[in-house]
Order: structure tokens, then sequence, then C-alpha cells
């Protein structure tokens, strides 16, 4: 019998260069139309915050001209796609009746709640702040007030988060000495502080945008069943990365907040289960392996990953970001030896830390 974990699906589908709207209309033609679409992820590349503020619109009208009073979760993040102009990764469901549906909306933003005997899911995203005029930090702030005003009017709560994406303007860059993904790191820390994370935190990724602002899309479960489970998975070869040291943290001139996810997070229903992989790269202990080039930093992402899934872990889709386009090539060909057969897109993005090439994240089932 199928359960959450086996309706679940995801896909990347890429338009080729041409006009906007043109590749907008044709990723939304290729949706599954035997599916119920939980969220869409539109990954492109504007040149500017005044540019990306037009596409985004362009994207809601046409999303919302499509799925009328049944929108999913919707978010456009600002990275150029290394293969295709204009990628969308869909996050669809094969429901059945004993799972209901509803499409609701909050402050204007779209979400999906999937309700079941297991348990309730939450597709959230597209948590943004006025990026034209704030600062990161203050964008932050805003973002986890729109989330917690989600939570509260659908009865989640905040430790109900189970996997977070969190997309950050120029993450390395630094305003006053206050480094972009410490002030996002130091907001989340103080949202995460309302509550006690039993369950450990969230799994997670932190990577940077080329603008937008701060972008945020998030997953949250309420489970019903007692053989149902939400878990925590360390990776021995790595200290997690809540419990850093303040020598591995970027110069603050605040608090100095410790990023706070998990390295993946296991949600088990009955005998199946999902593995969230929160962004991996090449890091040791709390070090990151410097000079030793895309090709063993990506090795060592890898090792991270299989240690995460373990041996009856089977991966169903990965996002790999690369510092340098140049390094897409290369990248390509030491994925492809790993025979996934799985969706695998690419994006040129910043990562947290200078010395990372490569960062890797996605979706495991087991």
């Amino acid at each position: 019998m199928m359960n959450y974990c086996d309706k679940i699906q995801y896909r990347i589908l890429s338009a080729e260069c041409a006009g906007f709207e043109e590749m907008v209309d044709t990723l939304l033609s290729g949706l599954p139309a035997d599916e119920k679409i939980l969220r869409l992820v539109f990954i492109g590349m504007p040149q500017s915050n005044e540019i990306y503020d037009l596409r985004r619109k362009i994207i809601c009208e046409k999303v919302k001209a499509y799925f009328g009073e049944h929108c999913p979760s919707l978010s456009y993040v600002a990275q150029p796609p290394l293969r295709g102009a204009l990628l969308l990764e869909i996050h669809s469901y094969k429901s059945d009746a004993k799972d209901a549906v509803y499409y609701r909306s909050v402050d204007g933003m779209p979400y999906v709640i999937v309700d079941n005997e297991e348990g309730r899911f939450l597709f959230g995203g597209g948590f943004q702040d006025d990026f034209l005029n704030k600062s990161i930090e203050a964008q932050s702030e805003a973002v986890f007030h729109q989330i917690d005003r989600l939570l509260i009017k659908e009865g989640f709560p905040i430790n109900s988060i189970v996997r977070q994406w969190n997309y950050i303007e120029r993450i390395t860059e630094s305003k006053d000495d206050y480094q972009n993904y410490q002030a996002f790191n130091d907001a989340r820390a103080a949202f995460y502080e309302k509550t006690t994370w039993p369950e450990g935190y969230p799994a997670a990724t932190g990577i940077g945008a080329h603008c937008g602002g701060i972008v945020v899309d998030l997953d949250a479960v309420i489970l019903k069943n007692k053989n149902c489970s939400v878990l925590p998975i360390d990776n021995k070869l790595q200290v997690a990365a809540h419990a850093y040291s303040e020598r591995v943290l970027a110069v603050s001139h605040k608090q100095k907040a410790t990023p706070k996810f998990e390295r993946a997070k296991l949600l088990s229903i009955e005998d199946k289960g999902l593995i969230y992989i929160s962004g991996t790269a090449a890091i040791r202990g709390e070090e990151s392996l410097k000079e030793v080039g895309l090709s063993r930093q990506l090795e060592i992402t890898m090792e991270n990953i299989a240690e995460l899934i373990g041996n009856k872990g089977i991966v169903s889709m990965l996002r790999v970001y690369l510092k340098d386009k140049s390094f897409v090539q290369e990248a390509e060909q030491l994925m492809d030896a790993y025979k996934l057969s799985v969706p695998v897109s690419y994006m040129w993005a910043d990562v947290c830390r200078d010395e990372l090439l490569i960062e890797i994240e996605g979706i495991a089932k087991c």
C-alpha cells in the first residue's frame, strides 16, 4: 500500500532560451496532469533586483491563471541555471481517497496542506520581504514573522518544520562588518529560540542568490500515527552545524549564532522513509577542505551524502550549486560517474564559505 513517502514526487523541467513569458508557459505545460502540484520553484537569472521583481510578478500572474483557486506554493530563485535558461522544480503528490489536499494563502502567498491518517503536511514558500529597500537583517526578521503567521494560522508549531530552503542574496558579502549569511542565521536563531527542538532542527540549505533578497521555502509535518516519526540524521564525519565553534563563524557585530540545521532529517511513515538531505559540502569536522580542487571537494561531498542516507537510501533528486560556472562540465562528468539516473540541476550560486567550490542537496527515499 502506498503511503506519503511513495506518493510525493520530485521533478525538474528545463526551458531553452526564449522570451521569459514563453519560457514560463513552456514549463507550466509540462506539469503532470494526474498529480496534485504542491510546490513550484522557478530558477533563473534576472540581471537586477528590478528585473527580478518584474519577472516574479509575471510568474505569479501566470501560475494564478493556470491554477485558479488551487495555486501551489511558489517561489522564484535568482540563480543562473547552467543547463537551460529557466528551470522549474516540481514537488507533486499522487493523492488517493485517503488524502485531503487544501490550497490556501496567507498574506497573499499560496501554500498547500495535505491531510491524511498519517499526518498533516504543510508546503509553504516564497516567503519574502522588501528586497528593494531593506537590509538582509531586516528582511530576515520580516520573513520569519511571515512564517510564524502561517504556522499559527494552521496550528503547526515552529518545531514541526522538517525542511527549509534559504536563499540569501550575496550570501558571503558584508555590510558594516556584518555578513549577510550571519545576519540571516541570527534572525533564524532568534525565531527558533521560541521553542525547543526534541526531534532536531530542520534539514536546511543556506545558499547564495544573485538578487531577490531573502527567500524561504519550507515543509512542516504533524504526525498522527504512532508508527510515524521524524528524526535527525547526524554525519559522524562532520560536526553538527548548530554545534560549530565561534572560530568558523563569520565576524558579527551582534550575537554570533550558529546555523540551526541538521545534516539531514528522516521522515518515517510506517516502513517507508523520506530523507531530506541538507546543503552538503566538503567539510570534515567543522573545517572546509581547502585548495584541493573541485574533483576532491565533490568526492568528499558525495561521501558525506552517502554517510547520511546509508545503504538503504536511494537518491530521488539532487541540486548541485557551483561557485564558478566554468565548473559545470567537470561537475557533470564527475556526477555521471555515480550513475544515479535521477533529476539533477546545476546552478551557479555562491556557497556559504569562500573556500567551498560546490554544495549539493537533495531528497532520498528508503
